[in-house]
């Protein structure tokens, strides 16, 4: 018989999915939770529940270890980096312990409180420096004027990345945040660019270390604690993950705020709710599409059904954030909102390490652009916003606004 429109899944990929992936998630999570998606070269299961996510993020038979893949997933290249390249792979996001929680813990020491508290003044300085630009603009695209550079900016300040080699790595990291898994040679023209830059600044700091985390890498290469590709695998992941998801958090945020102005206004009448809303942006429309791989090193049942060893599983954090079961009205924009913690950041022995940092950039970003802008609006229609086809991230190639009335 004919299949129903009610039962026919709605697309998974394209413009008008990344647009708004929101009724296409409310429609797995009714009718196929765990759901088997066509990806390029390969399959792989898409878990859409916030309960089985919660399972999923922290189950020991779903590993992160690549090797742990099926050679479709392997010949597919939809990895990170795509060709399993061991100096920029051998990272803590395809890890699992012991190796894991030895690399986790070279790299947590650059998170500590204190720390945060200096990186919250520096992106304060940048900020102001940032939107000091925009003194008598009408008009502005606060992603390229603020949410790409402000992140940029603390990460290769943490690193210690100079001056002078920035632009270069913000040319190559622009290719592999925003791409689609489609565009693999373009990505792996980046990467291989960013192998060759990352080398290239290890052996600097070997020969003249500073006061920077690369630095204290390197030192701990010296002292056995962590080798050569580990070394240069870190570096990228945090160059990488340590700025896009804050790219993204920035401006989904500023765009809920945007399109909620009675929201934006009661924010800005009450600062000091800031990180609330912060908290809720990240649940209402998070950086993160989906968690990185992980596959089943046994049979795993969910949601009715059975994960094989090899193939490859995305945990769906923005579905999971919008589960009626976890948060009542969940299409709704309620900073404020009381219930379960949402997963933007993940869940478990890989809770994003950098979560505070980002939280901390994008309260400095928004709170500033709302103090600074009283007047601000959005300068398009939100459905002609273009977002990043990526498989993995959510965010804007652009968030044009009106700075005045």
């Amino acid at each position: 018989r004919p299949v129903s429109h009610e039962e026919t899944c709605p697309p998974l990929f394209g413009p008008g999915f990344d647009a708004d992936p929101y009724p296409a998630y409310a429609w797995l999570r009714r009718h196929s939770p765990v759901h088997r998606v066509p990806l390029p070269g390969c399959s792989a299961w898409l878990i859409t529940r916030y309960q089985d996510a919660v399972t999923a993020l922290g189950h020991p038979a779903l590993v992160k270890d690549p090797a742990a893949g099926s050679p479709e997933w392997y010949a597919a290249r939809l990895g990170l980096p795509l060709d399993h390249r061991p100096t920029l792979a051998r990272h803590m996001l395809n890890a699992d312990p012991p190796e894991h929680t030895r690399l986790r813990r070279l790299v947590s020491g650059a998170f500590t409180p204190r720390r945060m508290a200096a990186l919250r003044d520096r992106a304060r300085q940048i900020t102001t420096g940032l939107l000091d630009r925009l003194a008598g603009r009408d008009e502005a695209d606060l992603i390229a004027e603020l949410a790409y550079p402000l992140p940029i900016t603390i990460i290769c300040d943490l690193l210690g990345v100079p001056e002078e080699d920035r632009e270069t790595f913000h040319r190559h990291a622009a290719v592999i945040d925003s791409a689609s898994a489609a565009q693999i040679e373009e990505i792996a023209a980046a990467t291989d660019a960013l192998e060759a830059f990352l080398a290239d600044l290890v052996a600097r700091k070997r020969a003249r270390p500073g006061d920077d985390l690369l630095s204290d890498l390197v030192r701990r290469a010296e002292e056995g604690l962590i080798d050569d590709a580990e070394l240069t695998s870190t570096a990228f992941l945090l160059l990488i993950a340590g700025h896009e998801t804050t790219v993204a958090l920035i401006g989904n945020g500023l765009l809920a705020l945007l399109c909620h102005p009675d929201l934006m206004a009661a924010l800005r009448a009450a600062p000091q709710t800031l990180p609330d809303a912060i908290e809720e942006m990240l649940r209402y429309d998070g950086p993160v599409r989906n968690a990185t791989w992980r596959f089943p090193i046994e049979p795993v049942e969910l949601g009715g059904r059975v994960l094989r060893p090899g193939e490859p599983v995305l945990v769906c954090l923005l579905s999971a954030n919008r589960d009626p079961e976890a948060f009542p009205d969940p299409d709704v924009f309620r900073p404020g909102r009381s219930g379960p913690p949402h997963l933007a950041f993940g869940r478990g022995p890989h809770y994003c390490v950098g979560a505070a940092l980002a939280k901390i950039e994008a309260e400095v970003a928004i709170g500033e652009v709302l103090r600074r802008f009283p007047a601000l609006s959005l300068a398009a229609d939100p459905a002609e916003l273009r977002w990043w086809p990526s498989t993995i991230m959510r965010g804007l190639f652009s968030l044009p606004v009106r700075l005045h009335q």
